[in-house]
C-alpha cells in the first residue's frame, strides 16, 4: 500500500481517495478537542494558511483513544474546530490510531516513521507525520514538538 491509495471520510461523511493529494506536502495529526495540545489547531490552521498555496495539505484526524478527550460527534467536532480555531484544513471522521481496529492510514505512517526507541504506536493525541510530495513519510513529530519544528522541516522540502 502507498500513501495516494488511501480512501477516507471527511467528518461529513464523503469519502476522499487520496490520489487528490498526489504531488502535495502533507501534516497529518491525530487531534482531540479536550487535550492540553488542542491549542496546537492554531499553530496547524496558520501553518496551513501561510503554505497552502504552495501544495501544502494539513489533514486532522480526531481520535478518543486518549484519555477520551475527543468524545464528540463528527458534528460536534466540526463546529469545536471551526468556532474555536477557525479550521479550514481538512477534517476527517473519528478513527482510531492504535489497537485491532486502527485505520489502515495511521498502520501505514507508524510503519514508514517510528516514534522513540522504535515503537511504532501512537503516545498521545496531536503526533504529526510529514509526507513528502511522493507521498514518502519523511518524519514523525510527537505531542510536544510545535508546529514551527515542522515548519522548518517543510521549508527544506517545498
Amino acid at each position: 500500500m502507498e500513501m495516494h491509495q488511501f480512501e477516507l471520510n471527511s467528518l461529513n461523511g464523503q469519502p476522499i481517495n487520496f490520489s487528490k493529494y498526489q504531488g502535495k506536502i502533507l501534516v497529518i495529526v491525530n487531534v482531540a478537542s479536550k487535550c492540553g495540545f488542542t491549542p496546537q489547531y492554531k499553530d496547524l490552521e496558520d501553518l496551513y494558511a501561510k503554505y497552502k498555496n504552495h501544495g501544502v495539505e494539513v489533514l486532522g484526524f480526531p481520535c478518543n483513544q486518549f484519555g477520551k478527550q475527543e468524545p464528540g460527534s463528527h458534528q460536534e467536532i466540526q463546529e469545536f474546530c471551526e468556532l474555536n480555531y477557525g479550521v479550514s484544513f481538512q477534517m476527517f471522521e473519528k478513527i482510531d490510531v492504535n489497537g485491532k481496529n486502527a485505520s489502515p492510514l495511521y498502520e501505514f505512517l507508524k510503519k514508514e516513521a517510528r516514534g522513540i526507541f522504535g515503537s511504532e504506536s501512537i503516545k498521545w493525541n496531536f503526533t504529526k507525520f510529514l509526507v513528502d510530495r511522493s507521498g514518502k513519510v519523511i518524519k514523525r513529530f510527537g505531542s510536544n514538538d510545535s508546529v514551527k519544528k515542522i515548519e522548518n522541516e517543510i521549508t527544506k522540502i517545498l
